[in-house]
C-alpha cells in the first residue's frame, strides 16, 4: 500500500497541465498492468455487449437498405385516354418531371402494354386471339423520391398529378402502399423499441462489471484520499482506464462482426438458394462504425464515472 505514495507526490508538485495528463495516462496503463484479470473481464463485458448493440444495427441497416429498395419499385401509373402526339407527350413528360417528388418517369405505349400483357399471360396468348393490339391504354409510369412514398405524401402528389392536362386516370395500389408503409412503421417502432432497451441493458452491465473492477482497488483509492489526493486526481486515471477498456472492447467487437459478417458472406455463396439473397446485404456504413467506436469510449468513461462515485463520495 505504501508503494503507491512515491508516484503520487511527485505528480501532485509536477508543473503543467502536460504534466499531469502524462501522469494519469502513465498510471491508467500501469493500473491495466497490474489487474489484468479485472480488465480482461471488463473489456470482454464491454466487446460483448457493443457486439449485439452492433449486431442489432447490421440486421436493421439491412431490413431498411430492403425496406427502400421494395418502396422504389412503388409506381404511380397514368393513365392517356387517347394517344398523344409526340409534341402532347413531351408537354405532359415535362409538366410531370416539375412535380415535386418525382424521380423517373418512363413512356408506355399501346403496343409495350399489349406485349407486357402477354408475356404475363405466357402460355395462354390464346386468350387474346382477335384483340386488337391497341385495345389497352398507353400511359406513364412514375417513380417517386424517398420522401414521396410514405401516405400523405403519394396521395398529395397523386392529386397535382391528376391536375396535369391530358391524363384521364391514375392508379397506385393505395392499399397495399398503405400496408405496407405500415408495416414498416411498425417495424421501425420495434426496433427503435429494443435498440433503447439494449442500450439501457449494456449500459447497466457495463457500469456494474467496472464497479467491480474498481472495487477490487477500493484500498488504493482510500490510500490516494489520506495522502491528500483531489477527487479528480484520483478519479483521472480511473476515468482514462474506464475509456481505454470501452475503446478496446469497441474495437475487439467490430473486428469480430466483420470476421463473422464476411464469413457468413463466403459460407452463404456456396448454396446457390442464399447467394442471390446475401449478395444484397451490406457492413455497417462508416458513420455507425464511427458511432460504435464513440460508444465504446463513452460506456466505458460514464460506466468508471458512475462507479467512482460511490467509492469516492462515500468511501466503504
Amino acid at each position: 500500500m505504501s508503494r503507491n505514495k512515491p508516484s503520487i507526490r511527485p505528480a501532485m508538485s509536477s508543473d503543467g497541465v502536460g504534466g499531469r495528463i502524462r501522469y494519469f495516462f502513465a498510471r491508467a496503463l500501469l493500473n491495466i498492468r497490474q489487474n489484468v484479470l479485472v480488465n480482461v473481464l471488463a473489456i470482454g463485458t464491454i466487446t460483448l455487449a457493443l457486439l449485439i448493440v452492433s449486431l442489432f444495427l447490421l440486421i436493421f441497416v439491412n431490413l431498411e437498405s430492403t425496406t427502400d429498395e421494395w418502396s422504389g419499385k412503388i409506381q404511380v401509373t397514368a393513365y392517356f385516354n387517347t394517344e398523344p402526339t409526340p409534341q402532347e407527350l413531351s408537354a405532359i413528360m415535362t409538366r410531370v418531371k416539375a412535380i415535386d417528388g418525382t424521380d423517373k418517369v418512363g413512356y408506355v405505349s399501346k403496343q409495350e402494354a399489349m406485349k407486357r400483357f402477354r408475356d404475363r399471360l405466357k402460355d395462354q396468348e390464346t386468350l387474346l386471339e382477335g384483340v386488337p393490339a391497341d385495345v389497352l391504354p398507353s400511359s406513364i409510369e412514375i417513380t417517386l423520391k424517398r420522401n414521396s412514398r410514405e401516405d400523405a405524401a403519394m396521395e398529395a402528389y397523386v392529386g397535382r398529378l391528376k391536375k396535369v392536362p391530358g391524363i384521364a386516370e391514375v392508379q397506385y395500389g393505395e392499399e397495399w402502399v398503405r400496408r405496407f408503409n405500415t408495416f414498416m412503421n411498425f417495424l421501425r417502432f420495434v426496433g427503435a423499441l429494443l435498440g433503447g432497451f439494449l442500450l439501457m441493458a449494456v449500459l447497466f452491465i457495463v457500469s456494474n462489471t467496472i464497479k467491480l473492477t474498481i472495487y477490487a482497488r477500493k484500498e488504493e483509492i482510500e490510500v490516494m484520499e489520506l495522502v491528500g489526493a483531489t477527487r479528480f486526481f484520483i478519479k483521472a486515471p480511473f476515468l482514462i482506464e474506464g475509456i481505454i477498456q470501452g475503446a478496446a472492447g469497441a474495437v475487439l467487437s467490430l473486428l469480430i462482426l466483420v470476421a463473422a459478417f464476411f464469413g457468413f458472406l463466403h459460407s452463404a455463396t456456396n448454396f446457390v438458394n442464399f447467394s442471390s439473397s446475401v449478395s444484397g446485404l451490406s457492413f455497417l456504413p462508416p458513420l455507425y462504425i464511427a458511432g460504435i467506436l464513440a460508444g465504446g469510449v463513452v460506456l466505458g468513461f460514464l460506466g468508471s464515472l458512475t462507479s467512482l462515485k460511490r467509492f469516492i463520495n462515500n468511501p466503504q
